[in-house]
């Protein structure tokens, strides 16, 4: 796997449920917060001349491969799936840290969205250069 971003997180005890594992709405916090880090890597939200461009999540998904626990540490690993013109969609893969195991796996899709008028705009050239230079050859 190449061009990925990875992050850890901390299972915090407040983030499972009845049965001990981690809690289904927990993962998107976790996936949430790595996709945010990966943004500031790839310039998104970084430069003034865009201020009024950000992204705004269209769509996300996640399949639970495996149960985690309260005291792991989970690595999240982001990859850029593909580029439109208007969109880009990002893979997650949530691993446990200590074994590899894959808990498990997401995709997201956000959409460049001018917020002044209110409508959906082409990428940025330079970010859509920062997103091809993080783009993987990694399929969930």
């Amino acid at each position: 796997m190449t061009a990925s971003h990875e992050v850890d997180v901390y299972v915090r005890f407040s983030e499972t449920d009845a049965a001990g594992h981690v809690n289904n709405t927990s993962h998107f916090l976790y996936l949430e917060e790595a996709r945010t880090k990966f943004f500031k890597v790839v310039g998104i939200g970084e430069k003034p001349t865009h201020s009024y461009l950000n992204f705004i999540l269209a769509s996300t998904t996640c399949d639970y491969v495996a149960q985690a626990f309260a005291g792991q540490t989970l690595k999240i690993a982001t990859y850029v799936a593909e580029i439109g013109t208007k969109s880009f969609c990002l893979n997650q893969v949530i691993t446990n840290a200590d074994s590899d195991a894959v808990v498990a796996e997401a995709s997201a899709t956000l959409v460049c969205f001018n917020y002044v008028e209110q409508k959906t705009e082409p990428i940025p050239l330079s970010l859509r250069e920062n997103l091809e230079t993080n783009k993987a050859n990694h399929a969930i």
